[in-house]
């Protein structure tokens, strides 16, 4: 059992934090709960008991980066991008389109989907971003949908400028009337700082608009070059910026002086052939990090939090103990649900009993058999999540 329990951990950093790992445990769950955690020769009585047969215990996942509410499907331009077209944030109108064309209910659908899939590879905890609507009506529509999935929402209205759109026109409507519509159903707030979408100035401006309406900051930073997006998360002490492919050595200190969690997304890398976010680099300047799926139709249709966690530790150079940190204290520290008594991203006594079972003997077979169905079971408050049908989510959104 890996508990990834800071309290127990000999140093501070997450990946000692993430090494305290316990053999031959037992770990009681009342209320949704862990009520104890000790040798399982002392476990006390208990009205049902589970046993594991030797198998890696670990906390169930963090996703703090997806976008999950969407129609459509990107696979042509997946092809294209295969054979050499480089991304351009372009792409998402495609996905605007159909999403704007879907009914409530194929959304909802599609949103669970992929909610259930990610939980039948240990995920327990969650985040949704609009943007696929970008306008007034689509945006509420989205947030409201993300909130009936996910654990947390982020208004994401600025993801681009609708084709045919006039940028100050549409700025004046995400910082106006579709904040107003989708703040309700968010905790956040995010905007895509890069070259195709938003200027570090006019991103400012949505981050500010959404400070006053109560929501987290959030941003998406430096994928495509260095945007200025990092710079920016960090003057306004946002909670994440997340891509972080492109980083100057100022950036980086930034971030090393900063609270914002700089949150990597490996898949999206791999999709879109970027380089990878220099994670190493990172965590050796003192930079605190998280993993998440970047779940999307265009750049990254994956939620598996697992793959995430293989392909830091074989292409980003990231200890495993680091990764397996990194994509559940890291995750929640990016959300914000890192302290209190609902604390997320680790196995402690008073904690939410979130946790998943690996058919491995230890937690190194993430990355030692990459690609392979480790997660057997999952408890999500204490209460087993169910193996969904079709964990498979179509690209139709239904």
């Amino acid at each position: 059992m890996r508990t990834l329990d800071p309290t127990l951990a000999d140093g501070a950093g997450d990946a000692a934090a993430a090494a305290v790992t316990r053999h031959d445990q037992a770990l009681v769950v009342e209320d949704g709960r862990v009520a104890w955690i000790g040798a399982r020769s002392d476990a006390p009585d208990a009205d049902v008991r589970t046993s594991v047969g030797g198998r890696t215990v670990l906390p169930g996942w963090v996703d703090p980066h997806t976008h999950l509410v969407f129609a459509g499907d990107r696979s042509t331009e997946f092809v294209d991008r295969m054979a050499g077209r480089p991304y351009a944030a372009g792409g998402i109108m495609t996905t605007v389109r159909a999403t704007r064309a879907a009914s409530e209910s194929d959304l909802l659908a599609g949103a669970r989907a992929s909610v259930d899939g990610a939980a039948a590879q240990g995920t327990t905890t969650i985040e949704a971003k609009t943007g696929y609507g970008l306008d007034v009506v689509t945006e509420e529509r989205l947030a409201r949908i993300a909130a009936r999935v996910a654990d947390v929402v982020t208004y994401l209205g600025a993801h681009v400028v609708p084709e045919g759109t006039d940028r100050d026109a549409y700025l004046d409507l995400v910082t106006g009337p579709m904040l107003d519509a989708a703040a309700p159903h968010a905790q956040f707030v995010d905007v895509f700082c890069e070259a195709g979408a938003f200027t570090p100035d006019e991103s400012r401006r949505v981050l500010l608009a959404g400070r006053r309406a109560g929501l987290g900051l959030r941003v998406h930073g430096n994928q495509l070059g260095e945007s200025g997006g990092v710079a920016l998360a960090v003057e306004l002490g946002a909670a994440s910026v997340d891509h972080c492919n492109h980083l100057s050595d100022a950036d980086v200190d930034a971030l090393a002086g900063s609270s914002t969690i700089a949150t990597l997304l490996p898949a999206c890398d791999l999709s879109t052939r970027a380089p990878f976010a220099p994670a190493r680099r990172l965590v050796d300047a003192g930079v605190r990090i998280a993993l998440a799926s970047n779940c999307n139709p265009g750049t990254s249709f994956t939620s598996s939090m697992q793959f995430q966690v293989a392909t830091a530790v074989l292409q980003q150079h990231l200890m495993l103990e680091e990764a397996l940190a990194a994509a559940t204290l890291g995750g929640a520290a990016a959300l914000g649900l890192d302290h209190g008594d609902d604390a997320v991203g680790s196995l402690r006594i008073g904690g939410p009993a979130d946790l998943q079972v690996l058919d491995a003997p230890t937690a190194a077979h993430i990355a030692y058999r990459p690609g392979m169905p480790l997660t057997v079971a999952t408890w999500r408050r204490g209460v087993r999540v169910p193996a969904p049908v079709s964990p498979v989510r179509s690209g139709s959104g239904r």
